[in-house]
């Protein structure tokens, strides 16, 4: 059994194996599409695998839609030329259930696969022809945050970037450069509407799209390189609009025991391939069962009825709810104090550090008691619901291979969205003191401690990759544990950073509660299960 048109087509060997297949004539759906396509997706990777391909599945497979996905790539040409091709574009998504269940399901809703490379004709031609077409509603992406960056970490233009704003738009080079050109193409075929959604994982993400696609559009225009008027089209929500959204998902990497399960299927060809830019791609994805997508509804094209497949459209107000309630409260910041302490406690698994007492009362405290009281409930999910699911379903879920040194990664540059947001709530309230958060603090002491790499039983670690690894591990480096340390004086300048907490903990009160913890966490081994103990049983 082999993930292509062929094998596919003798159904009885996949579904006496128990796996879902497409309901739908996909050769009809395949050329409904290349004529007329709707929606495209910029970025092949296993959150579009494993989510909007899936919804997109079951709406083709009820008869809602007709017409099915059109991707594009335009980071790592391999994901395409090494995966999607030679699987003719089919992909497998494997949902791992909390009870220990697996769904196994063919996904065909992907129809069309697209390499966006201005140098190659073919592949840039095809694209150019796609919006151009009056069917075009939507051009979504998941690229990750810095996909949406014109600039290096110094605030320099990217090289690409800005030779693009030169040499115009014909053939760029930068990821964002080829959108826009894309966009320049739709805006002289008639100035035809479309919406450009960012589905990434990040604040206002509408935003940020937005921001780089007018940048580009203003430089090309001050250096007479497009005409004036694509700026104004641009910037007509009428024409072109950026919605907000918030996504929520986790697709961890494929993993060896979910490829096992489908080889004993008598799948072959399932070895993952890592790309010259070491992505990591398999024929298959893994992802838990929960999904949000939430995004505001503003479609100058009109948009497919995706409602009907589980998505929630509503309001941009309302999508800064739920994002806010998610990021700031009822999930990443559960996830990041997970990681932080699975990494000083030995664990490889989330699901493993839900079975242990203190670090599950850890997140239900700061979930429930100290992040509860700030969420502006945003109607259409409701906040305690969301993180019952989130500590009883989704984090304790054994079969979900996620880790703390994965969700470590970056913290630096989590913390101040996920805990510095509800410090500045309890600071703004007349009924609440940020002096009453206990455990918060307790995340950053152990995020200090953390940066130390040395585990509660004093074996060296390796930190997980974070911009800032060089410029906050010094504040902790003469740090040792068992010995007398002049601790506030070693994290003055770190507690201080509004940058790295959202605020500055001497000015909140909360310096010198984390410098506390801290002495506690250094004081040999032991500590940080100690401490951990004192402070959440108590």
């Amino acid at each position: 059994m082999k993930l292509s048109h062929a094998e596919i087509s003798n159904k009885a060997q996949w579904e006496e194996k128990g796996y879902r297949l497409p309901q739908y004539d996909r050769e009809k759906v395949m050329a409904a599409t290349k004529e007329n396509p709707f929606w495209i997706h910029f970025g092949a990777g296993n959150i579009f695998r494993a989510f909007q391909a899936n919804v997109m599945q079951n709406l083709l497979n009820d008869g809602v839609l007709d017409r099915g996905l059109v991707v594009a790539e335009g980071f790592d040409y391999e994901i395409i030329e090494k995966m999607y091709r030679p699987h003719d574009d089919y992909s497998l998504l494997v949902t791992l259930k909390a009870d220990g269940n697996i769904e196994k399901t063919i996904i065909g809703s992907i129809v069309e696969s697209c390499i966006l490379d201005s140098e190659d004709d073919k592949e840039f031609s095809r694209l150019r022809e796609i919006f151009e077409k009056d069917s075009l509603q939507m051009a979504t992406f998941t690229i990750t945050e810095k996909g949406y960056s014109l600039v290096n970490g110094k605030g320099e233009l990217l090289p690409a970037v800005e030779a693009d704003f030169t040499a115009g738009w014909e053939k760029p080079a930068s990821y964002i450069g080829k959108v826009v050109s894309l966009l320049y193409t739709r805006y002289k075929a008639g100035e035809k509407p479309i919406a450009m959604v960012s589905m990434d994982n990040c604040s206002h993400n509408g935003d940020k799209l937005y921001a780089a696609v007018n940048t580009f559009a203003e430089k090309w225009a001050e250096n007479g390189l497009v005409d004036a008027g694509f700026v104004s089209y641009i910037n007509d929500k009428s024409k072109v609009s950026f919605p907000w959204s918030m996504i929520d998902k986790i697709t961890p990497r494929p993993d060896a025991s979910v490829e096992e399960i489908l080889k004993g299927d008598g799948l072959e060809d399932l070895e993952p391939v890592i790309t010259s830019k070491n992505t990591y791609v398999a024929p298959f994805v893994n992802a838990e069962e929960c999904e949000y997508l939430v995004i505001e509804d503003a479609f100058p094209n009109g948009r497919p009825e995706l409602e009907k497949g589980g998505l929630m459209f509503t309001e941009r107000e309302t999508v800064d709810k739920v994002e806010k309630m998610k990021v700031c409260t009822c999930l990443n910041p559960l996830h990041t104090s997970l990681a932080v302490y699975g990494c000083l406690l030995g664990y490889d698994k989330i699901s493993e550090e839900m079975k242990d007492a203190q670090l599950r009362k850890l997140v239900e405290i700061i979930g429930y008691t100290e992040g509860l009281p700030v969420v502006i409930n945003p109607g259409i999910l409701d906040p305690k619901e969301f993180i019952d699911t989130v500590l009883n379903v989704r984090i304790p879920n054994p079969f979900m291979p996620d880790t703390p040194q994965r969700i470590a990664t970056d913290t630096s540059q989590k913390l101040a969205i996920r805990f510095g947001e509800t410090i500045k709530a309890y600071n703004a309230s007349s009924d609440l003191d940020a002096m009453d958060l206990k455990l918060i603090p307790l995340v950053f002491a152990g995020w200090l401690r953390y940066l130390m790499a040395v585990d509660d039983e004093g074996n060296a670690f390796e930190l997980s990759p974070d911009p800032l690894l060089d410029t906050v591990c010094p504040y902790v480096a003469n740090i040792k544990l068992g010995e007398e340390n002049d601790v506030e004086e070693a994290l003055r300048g770190v507690l201080s950073d509004k940058a790295i907490f959202g605020v500055d903990l001497y000015e909140v009160g909360l310096a010198e509660r984390v410098c506390g913890y801290f002495k506690e966490l250094t004081a040999g081994k032991g500590a940080v299960r100690a401490t951990l103990k004192k402070y959440v049983e108590a």
